[in-house]
This record gives C-alpha cells, structure tokens and sequence, in this order.
C-alpha cells in the first residue's frame, strides 16, 4: 500500500502474507475484491475514531472536530487515506464510504437545526467533504518540512463561514436560508404534519432545500 493502489498485486500480498496466490482469489476474487476489503478496513478505522467523538452541546464545535480527526487521519494513515478517498473508490462509494459521508451529513444536519445554516444540508455536506479531502491530498503531496501548518485550519474556517451566517455567498439572504435550513431539519427530526402526503412533504422539502441554496426553479 505504501507504493499506491497501482503497485499492488495479489502475487505480492500473497508473498507478503506468507499464502500461496489462489488463497487470495479465493478470499477476494480478484484485485479489485483486494482493494475494496483494504478501503472497508480503512474505513472501519476512520469511522471508529469519528465515533469516539462526543457530542456536546455546540455542533459547530463538533464539526470543527471531525474535520480535524479527518485531516489527522490522512496524514498519519497516507497509504489508507489514498486508497479511500482516490477517484476510483470515491466513484464506487463503499459502504464505508457511504457510511462516512452519512457522519458528516448528521453533524451539518445539527448545526442546521440551530439555524445557522445557509444552504441545504446535502449542498453543505458536498462541499465541506470534498474540501476536507483537497485539505489532505494538498498536504500529502507537500514535503512534510514544507507544509503550511495553518493549511487545514483556514480552510476550515473559510469553509465554516461560507456554509452559515457567518459569512454569505448564496444568491438567497442568509435570514431566508437560515430558516429555510431549520426548518428542513425540523421536518427530518419531527416528521411532517399527518396532513401532507408523502409527495407534498417531498415537494415541500425541494422548495425548502432551493430557498436555501438560492437556487432558481429549472
């Protein structure tokens, strides 16, 4: 792993795990089957220490933590790092994968719930998670005595202020979002009225996530 997903081979990692080649066809069936259960372990571990996170009162905080654990992880796990979040795997979304990005979605989802929210929560999640990853791989391809050690926190900041009240750039005011957001979280916690069908409450949810991200109608 340490060479990249491109020096890998079943020959090789049956060598190294002291097991002749077909024991690893029969495990994994082929190269990709590999690759895939090394992403599943990595990710068990990524999620595991997300996990040990307690929550407190402050979900802003608690982003602000996560997005720490992960740049901490992707420069002490660089091999396992690559190999989850490369293109091929993100594009395959593993049940790691998925189940990494559904973390991330609670955590904005709370910090909506308290209105300080100027877009959706899914528009949110994509952006803080695709900068989280940029973070990592800026990093890792910097020359360690070379990297900037304020990197990861003034991106997340910008990225923070960018996806709350605390420093607008949707085309809707940051009042509108903010409650437009709330209250989409407000429908995903309570439920909607028993008077709303399951297409109202869809549409509904539609209206609400276009006035957040300021979004016309198509």
């Amino acid at each position: 792993m340490a060479e990249g997903r491109e020096a890998v081979s079943t020959r090789a990692v049956a060598a190294a795990a002291g097991v002749q080649p077909p024991a690893i066809y029969r495990l994994f069936g082929d190269k990709q089957g590999l690759l895939d259960a090394l992403c599943e372990f990595g990710f068990h571990t990524y999620l595991k220490e997300k996990h040990a996170l307690q929550r407190t009162e402050d979900p802003m905080a608690d982003l602000r933590r996560a997005w720490d654990t992960h740049v901490e992880f992707g420069l002490a796990e660089p091999a396992f790092y690559s190999l989850m979040f490369s293109p091929e795997q993100v594009g395959q979304r593993s049940a790691g994968g998925r189940a990494a990005v559904d973390a991330l979605s609670d955590l904005i989802h709370r910090v909506a719930a308290t209105g300080q929210l100027v877009m959706s929560v899914e528009r949110a999640t994509t952006l803080v998670y695709s900068c989280g990853i940029g973070v990592v791989f800026t990093l890792l391809s910097t020359p360690q005595d070379m990297r900037d050690a304020q990197l990861s926190r003034d991106s997340r900041e910008s990225v923070l202020a960018t996806i709350t009240n605390a420093q607008h750039t949707s085309a809707a005011s940051p009042e509108l979002a903010g409650r437009a957001t709330a209250l989409a979280a407000a429908l995903r916690d309570l439920g909607a009225p028993d008077r709303l069908s399951a297409a109202e409450q869809a549409l509904l949810l539609e209206w609400l996530n276009r006035l957040a991200d300021g979004r016309a109608a198509a």
